[in-house]
């Protein structure tokens, strides 16, 4: 009899060891379904609102601003100022209220990078927009330190802003276990053509000024285009009616 019971141990333990398996599995996707559905649409809209804020609007708003760079009409410089303003404001309206629904659904322990980065992230945009409404004026004594600390903190905002929503979308998928790859994918394509943009901007300049060369180029004119220059200029020396800009 006890040579019986011992040649069913080892049936009785491979049949306990897979009840509990079944049981671990069951209770593994209860757990990640009670998840899905009481904190999904938090989770999706939190993410929602930092990709808005730090992945679309804060660098449009860098973009916008590089455009004031050798802008000389006044009129002109006030419209972008007061687009890139508003595009940061909305920037930072939108980080508030993702630091909000974080605050009351989410469990804030910092434990993570995104956590941990998202506080830092949160401080550097208050200083930064802050810092963006004490502007000097033009060619006062402290526009040049103004300047440099403003564009710093824009710096650095952008760089953690990107750096954050990764790591969110990493924290996302190690809590759902949902594939982000694509969201990962699109984000990236997202970044790299901000980023030629950023580039294109500053080279343009010099492609508009090799146009302006080559169209300069030297060109013996027949006697038709001589006497047509010169009604052109007779035009040209006339009075014009049209405002400043």
């Amino acid at each position: 009899m006890a040579i019986f019971i011992f040649a069913l141990l080892p049936f009785v333990c491979s049949s306990q060891n897979h009840t509990e398996k079944i049981i671990y599995q069951r209770s593994y996707k209860h757990i990640i379904h009670e998840l899905t559905s009481g904190l999904s649409y938090q989770i999706m809209l939190h993410g929602f609102l930092l990709w808005a804020s730090m992945g679309f609007l804060m660098p449009i708003g860098i973009l916008v601003i590089r455009m004031s760079n050798r802008q000389e009409c006044r009129r002109r410089l006030k419209i972008i100022l007061y687009i890139h303003a508003t595009l940061q404001v909305l920037s930072l309206l939108l980080v508030t209220a993702a630091a909000i629904m974080s605050i009351r659904n989410f469990e804030n322990s910092f434990k993570n990078n995104h956590q941990r980065i998202g506080l830092a992230l949160y401080g550097a945009i208050w200083l930064q927009t802050g810092t963006g409404f004490l502007r000097p004026d033009r060619g006062s004594k402290g526009r040049s330190i103004w300047f440099s600390v403003h564009w710093l903190l824009g710096i650095t905002v952008s760089i953690l802003g990107i750096i954050n929503i990764y790591t969110g979308l990493q924290a996302y998928h190690t809590k759902t276990l949902i594939n982000t790859g694509v969201w990962n994918l699109a984000f990236t394509v997202e970044i790299a053509v901000i980023m030629f943009i950023y580039l294109l901007q500053e080279k343009w300049h010099y492609v508009k000024q090799s146009r302006v060369i080559l169209s300069n180029e030297p060109i013996r004119p027949t006697d038709q285009e001589t006497s047509s220059t010169d009604e052109k200029k007779e035009l040209s020396a006339m009075p014009s009616s049209s405002e400043p800009c």
